[in-house]
């Protein structure tokens, strides 16, 4: 008996504790809980597919010697930067120098020669009109008049001879000055020098490669897509491509390729790169990059945040805060969309749903949140 009466007063003060934790539907309503909100919203869905792609300079490659001789000197080495008409390589001028005042000298011959066959055209033509003032007088000949016209016509044709010869000369000086003026060999377009293929005491001949430089300031991306993906890659359209380093930039479709990989079924595709920044980046070639290609055209969706969704059997349930008390809606889902879900049927834009403590939320229960009138903050 007394081990029964022990086990009825444990039981009891057991009752009395569990009692005293409970609180019944209607003090639990009296209490507002605090909660976190988002709203639905409603905004363009925009599937993309990514695609690796890389940069490639759009000027690159090695820069020639223009004219053949020595390598005097090397002004650049790998790494330098350099912009548009710096000088790279300087070959040895003596020869072409010398060749320049040749062809000098031969004009002033030339110009000399013109001189000489223009004066003997002025008298040939002093004596013609002489003959011509006599043909009225008895001392007139017509066969010394005849031969003095012979004359004037052989000297026309020694001037426009000279003339051409001097052309000649003159072309040739402009040639070999040009020469002397290709003996320092500039850089094409601003960029950095990635190789040097001539040393100092060797003989290049024309074309033949000096120095290698690449433009990082005027850089594309190409990417291999798909062909079935291309349909939404007009020129023009803009996307946004991705960096190893997580930094987004716009790239906008340039053109596309028309030639097709057999085995991968892709073409490249090029995009020209537009900076959020003030200073853009420097890039590499070859630099990798993951470009987010469209998926079909977009379309308007309704969202709701992945917190406010909660699994109730079968389906899904969210709340919603209405005149200040949570209320359960059930929602139909589609697609996800980074941290949200599309909303197929249930909500509404606009329609604030709890996405912090809706775990412990009952239908019809106060809530209080951030913003509202009478909340925390």
């Amino acid at each position: 008996m007394r081990l029964v009466s022990c086990r009825a007063s444990f039981a009891g003060a057991m009752l009395a504790a569990l009692g005293s934790l409970y609180v019944g539907p209607a003090s639990a309503q009296g209490r507002a809980a605090q909660v976190e909100v988002d709203a639905v919203i409603e905004a363009p869905l925009s599937q993309t597919l990514p695609v690796i792609g890389r940069f490639v300079a759009r000027q690159s490659g090695p820069v020639a010697a223009l004219v053949s001789g020595p390598v005097e000197q090397i002004l650049v080495d790998v790494g330098d930067r350099v912009v548009k008409d710096d000088i790279l390589v300087l070959l040895a001028t003596d020869v072409t120098l010398g060749n320049r005042d040749l062809r000098e000298a031969e004009l002033n011959e030339k110009k000399a020669a013109l001189g000489s066959a223009e004066a003997q055209l002025r008298l040939a033509k002093q004596e013609l009109s002489r003959l011509e003032n006599l043909k009225k007088s008895a001392a007139f000949s017509q066969a010394s008049y005849e031969d003095k016209r012979a004359e004037v016509a052989r000297f026309q044709s020694s001037v426009a001879e000279a003339h051409a010869s001097v052309a000649r000369a003159q072309a040739n000086l402009n040639l070999a000055t040009l020469d002397l003026k290709r003996s320092e060999i500039r850089a094409p377009y601003n960029g950095v020098v990635i190789a040097r293929q001539a040393v100092a005491g060797a003989y290049v001949n024309t074309g033949a490669p000096v120095v290698s430089l690449v433009n990082d300031e005027d850089m594309e991306i190409e990417a291999d897509v798909p062909s079935g993906r291309l349909a939404g890659l007009a020129p023009g359209r803009a996307v946004r491509a991705t960096l190893d380093n997580g930094q987004n930039v716009m790239a906008v479709v340039r053109t596309i390729i028309p030639t097709e990989n057999a085995l991968t079924r892709t073409r490249p595709v090029r995009f020209t790169t537009q900076f959020a920044g003030e200073t853009p980046l420097q890039y590499a070639t070859d630099q990798s990059v993951t470009v987010r290609l469209p998926v079909g055209e977009a379309r308007d969706i309704v969202s709701v945040h992945k917190d406010a969704v909660i699994a109730r059997g079968a389906g899904y349930i969210v709340y919603v805060v209405e005149n200040g008390k949570a209320q359960i809606r059930q929602v139909t889902l589609g697609e996800p969309v980074g941290i949200r879900l599309e909303v197929i049927s249930g909500l509404a834009p606009g329609d604030l749903t709890v996405t912090r403590g809706n775990e412990r939320l009952r239908p019809g229960q106060d809530v209080i949140f951030k913003g509202m009138p009478g909340g925390n903050g």
